[in-house]
């Protein structure tokens, strides 16, 4: 494992790190046996670097990762990142209490890296005159968390004054071939980096776009270089090329995602890509997206939907018909994994009510009832239930 030193904290920390908002589940809930294994099998590759937060699946992420370090006696050897919800805080004494149960559920004295989670200029302004500031200066001082940071999903200019309004230790930020200009963006992280800030990546691979099944004219790009390579290696070594990059988090949910991503880490050195790879990298970027029709990375913090839509699966089945040849199946899937089934309600695009919940919640700040109104012109209208009756058929004559 690749080791990077964060110069503001002295610590050194693994290149890959562990991001626990997409564990492996089982009837909608953690699947705790695959994941305490997938968790022991990162420590054992010397992965440091465990990423969380209150709200990932429905609150049980940091639980989970306590009971597991607990069982194991692992805490001594890891780096645990949390972050503060700022949308569940209404008071200063809001903050206190929710760190202090953040303390109880991860079995631990303090955190080692604690962010204020999904900042932009408004949320920030709304902590900022709350006392966050006082908070975080008494944590740090009664030894509750060690470093200071804040996870950042907005405009580049409200990016760089809330670099500049507190004394921060890190940030994390979105950052890949898709988000070079999106969010903070290079500027952002090259501005961070200049006020000796160590910075984390999260959504390296947008939520799995980037290392999932690919167009073919983007891996056609990939191959003529090399065909050896998977597509997750290629996104994650642009990311790791840059030297003011600490840590990449992935959501690994897999034994094989981990082999293979720290296979990368391990090789993946600041200033390695040559020119030529870095172009390659950018001439897919810029075909990736202009066939990327909604910017969903599946984070999943629009959930649950009132009406009961699952949004990030809609955005993927729309996002899928549009980038590859094959139009039937994602129509058909669509249907098949959304559409209502023993008597359950639907989970469809067209039961979106318009309420609106889900936009204070989007970090992508996506239009979400406006695109999920595309979403159901597309797959359900006549054609596309036609389209989604003729899949189904083909599926069940195959079984």
């Amino acid at each position: 494992m690749q080791y990077r030193k964060m110069e503001s904290t002295g610590d050194d920390l693994s290149a890959l790190g562990y991001g626990l908002m997409r564990l492996p589940q089982r009837g909608g809930a953690i699947d705790e046996e695959k994941a305490e294994k997938l968790v022991l099998q990162t420590v054992e590759k010397g992965i440091n670097y465990f990423d969380t937060a209150w709200p990932y699946h429905n609150g049980k992420s940091e639980p989970f990762l306590g009971d597991v370090l607990a069982k194991h006696g692992l805490r001594e050897r890891i780096k645990i990142a949390t972050k503060l919800p700022p949308w569940l805080c209404r008071t200063r004494n809001d903050m206190d209490d929710i760190l202090n149960r953040q303390l109880e559920f991860l079995k631990t004295d303090h955190i080692d890296y604690y962010l204020l989670h999904a900042l932009d200029g408004a949320s920030w302004k709304k902590m900022r005159d709350m006392g966050a500031a006082d908070f975080l200066d008494t944590a740090l001082k009664d030894g509750r968390i060690i470093n200071p940071g804040f996870s950042f999903h907005g405009a580049r200019k409200d990016f760089k004054a809330i670099c500049d309004q507190y004394d921060w230790k890190f940030c994390q930020i979105q950052y890949n071939i898709l988000d070079e200009y999106n969010q903070a963006g290079r500027e952002g992280l090259d501005y961070a980096a200049s006020k000796g800030f160590g910075i984390i990546i999260m959504e390296p691979l947008r939520g799995g776009i980037l290392a999932g099944k690919l167009p073919g004219n983007i891996r056609r790009i990939y191959e003529k270089y090399d065909s050896s390579r998977s597509n997750a290696d290629w996104a994650l070594r642009w990311i790791w090329d840059h030297p003011a990059v600490t840590v990449v988090l992935s959501g690994m949910n897999h034994e094989d995602q981990i082999e293979s991503n720290c296979r990368t880490a391990d090789v993946a050195l600041a200033g390695s890509l040559s020119q030529r790879e870095k172009e390659i990298l950018k001439q897919a970027g810029e075909v990736f997206q202009s066939s990327l029709r909604v910017g969903c990375t599946g984070c999943q913090y629009c959930l649950p939907c009132p009406a009961g839509v699952d949004i990030p699966r809609a955005f993927a089945f729309y996002n899928a018909h549009h980038m590859f040849r094959d139009k039937l199946t994602p129509w058909g899937m669509y249907f098949v994994q959304l559409g209502s089934r023993d008597g359950e309600r639907s989970s469809l695009a067209s039961n979106c009510i318009n309420c609106g919940r889900c936009l204070q919640h989007c970090p992508q700040h996506i239009n979400i009832p406006k695109e999920l109104k595309r979403v159901e012109k597309r797959f359900e209208g006549v054609m596309g239930r036609l389209a989604a009756f003729l899949v189904r058929r083909m599926m069940t004559v195959r079984k």
